[in-house]
């Protein structure tokens, strides 16, 4: 069963780095840190919409906030630990999500609603 849930992780483009990832019981989730909490702020998101939609430039600002934590990781200027890369997905996820219905609303009240 694991074994086919980090096959399924990496279908889904998660790196899997051991060193980036949770562990449970000794055994390695099937995404990275960030990619956890890409996929839980996406559920938020999908979760909230109807209730409270954030504005597109909020959205462009959490998305940013996790481009950020990855790009000072890449050059190398600070190591982000698994926790900073959970939340910063969270919040990714979260906009990115957002930004994803927000469209589809748009194109529902382009295309139907007109």
């Amino acid at each position: 069963m694991w074994v086919k849930l980090m096959k399924a992780g990496s279908l889904y483009g998660c790196h899997q780095k051991a060193n980036r990832s949770f562990f449970i019981n000794n055994m390695q989730m099937p995404l990275c840190a960030r990619c956890t909490g890409v996929i839980a702020g996406s559920i938020i998101a999908y979760a909230l919409f109807a209730f409270w939609t954030p504005s597109w430039f909020l959205c462009l600002f959490g998305m940013l906030i996790m481009f950020t934590d990855w790009f000072i990781q890449l050059l190398g200027i600070k190591e982000s630990t698994n926790m900073r890369r959970l939340l910063t997905g969270i919040i990714g996820g979260y906009a990115i999500a957002t930004l994803f219905c927000m469209s589809i609303r748009f194109l529902w009240q382009l295309i139907i609603v007109s």
